[in-house]
């Protein structure tokens, strides 16, 4: 009778874990962490939306979205999508393949060994005796059950040619030391875009799940919100603390007096965190955006807008920021600056874009024309022979102009800040136009800006415009 009433426990615990994934992690998580839980109401929303992208594979329909969950470290994130959740998979569809990835591979195999320990534990094999490893294919980063289901850790950069999953799990594609790298950067983007996406079963049907939280405007988040359409992905993003960013609305009346978990994440914890990371760090991993809350180094509210400039001028530079690299890479950037008699900074023009060399002189000759004679020009000289050079070629395409080579000292933060203050001092004002919203986005993301071209343009023209002139006999 024992025996029989404990085979009935375990199919009904079966049968609860299976149709609920949130009821699973409640039920397996002392298996591998030894800490009591603590459920806060962000546990069951994303278990829930989880299973609702997974009941879709499940059927064979379409995907509708793939998923993005943006949310502070130390929120079981890790536990619940790499951990729990390739877990709850297997019951339900046994022979799902799913590759998991990592910023680095200790990382990816850590989550994948917590994986195979529920797995291999025995309230699992007695809950769901048909799920079994196979013996000779069960190592910390693949492991594959009787039903030829499997789980792949890779690292990013990695997945072996010809393995395609069913579920495609990203946890923290980028190490918060190395977000400030442009080469890490480019490599984990490249990776979720060029590697990644082709690694699907069925591409209709497969769906890939990135949680992080943000490090960057051009992190893996930042890049595939850029170039998605909003229909084929929903975000997710809980920041610690509510704010505009918040998102879906839905969740905003979850947060308790505006925290997103008040025990693990409290106003004290939150507080000393500000300190250790700074105000950059924090509105990046904490925050869930890479601009802080009361604006970055660029005030850019403070910037008035104006749809007409002033007639007379001190004095008007434009200032070139160059690179060559037609459809990709850096941006080549001109700005237009004025001084004005009351000794505003006005932006009157910039251009920009991703020219071939060609393209490049062929621009910056036909702002230099619609510029006036009146303009002074200057083109940053990269340091070398080939600065000089490129320098060289722009000065002869101009002549006539008053165009002048320029070799700036100092890293691009120094160089910023006059024109910083500037700005925040409300002294800067600004021409309506079509390129008010990519130059005033770099501004706010500066220093974490994922392109810094304008701001370098503009950092030249104002010490240009602005430096004081040397009277004759001057010392």
């Amino acid at each position: 009778m024992s025996e029989k009433l404990y085979c009935s426990e375990d199919k009904l615990l079966a049968k609860i874990c299976r149709n609920s994934f949130y009821d699973f992690v409640k039920e397996f998580w002392d298996v591998i962490i030894p800490e009591n839980p603590v459920w806060n109401w962000h546990i069951k929303y994303i278990c829930d939306e989880l299973q609702i992208m997974a009941e879709r594979v499940f059927k064979k329909e379409d995907k509708i979205y793939d998923l993005i969950i943006n949310i502070p470290p130390g929120t079981t994130k890790s536990t619940i999508c790499s951990v729990m959740y390739p877990a709850w998979i297997w019951t339900r569809m046994p022979s799902a393949r799913i590759i998991a990835g990592s910023h680095t591979a200790n990382l990816s195999l850590d989550l994948s060994r917590k994986s195979r320990l529920i797995i291999n534990s025995e309230k699992y094999s007695n809950t769901f005796p048909e799920i079994q490893l196979s013996g000779d294919q069960s190592t910390k980063s693949y492991f594959v059950n009787t039903a030829n289901g499997a789980r792949l850790a890779t690292m990013v950069g990695g997945v072996p040619t010809g393995f395609h999953a069913h579920f495609l799990i990203v946890d923290d594609p980028i190490d918060p030391k190395g977000a400030t790298s442009d080469a890490e950067l480019k490599a984990s983007n490249d990776w979720m875009k060029e590697t990644l996406s082709t690694r699907k079963v069925d591409k209709g049907v497969a769906i890939t799940i990135l949680i992080m939280q943000r490090l960057h405007e051009i992190d893996p988040t930042g890049d595939w919100i850029k170039r998605s359409n909003k229909e084929d992905l929903k975000h997710i993003n809980l920041p610690a603390e509510l704010s505009e960013s918040t998102e879906p609305s839905e969740i905003i009346p979850f947060y308790k007096d505006g925290l997103l978990d008040p025990i693990r994440l409290s106003k004290k914890i939150l507080e000393q965190q500000k300190r250790d990371l700074g105000e950059f760090g924090y509105a990046c991993q904490f925050d869930q955006t890479p601009i802080p809350r009361g604006g970055g180094e660029f005030k850019t509210s403070r910037i008035q807008v104006e749809l007409a400039p002033p007639l007379k001028w001190l004095a008007r530079v434009r200032y070139w920021d160059k690179a060559g690299t037609k459809d990709g890479g850096c941006y080549t950037a001109g700005v237009l600056m004025g001084l004005d008699r009351h000794n505003f900074v006005w932006i009157l023009n910039v251009m920009r874009g991703q020219w071939d060399a060609f393209e490049r002189e062929q621009n910056i000759k036909q702002a230099a024309e619609q510029d006036g004679e009146l303009v002074r020009i200057y083109v940053e000289q990269e340091p070398g022979s080939g600065g000089k050079e490129s320098a060289e070629n722009t000065i002869r395409n101009l002549v006539g102009h008053r165009i002048y080579a320029d070799r700036p000292t100092g890293n691009k933060e120094t160089r910023a800040e006059p024109f910083a203050c500037s700005v925040n001092g409300n002294l800067v004002r600004m021409i309506k136009a079509e390129w008010n919203y990519a130059y005033i986005n770099e501004l706010m993301h500066w220093p974490m800006s994922g392109y810094k071209d304008q701001v370098d343009a503009s950092s030249g023209a104002y010490n240009k415009l602005t430096k004081p002139k040397k009277k004759a006999g001057a010392l």
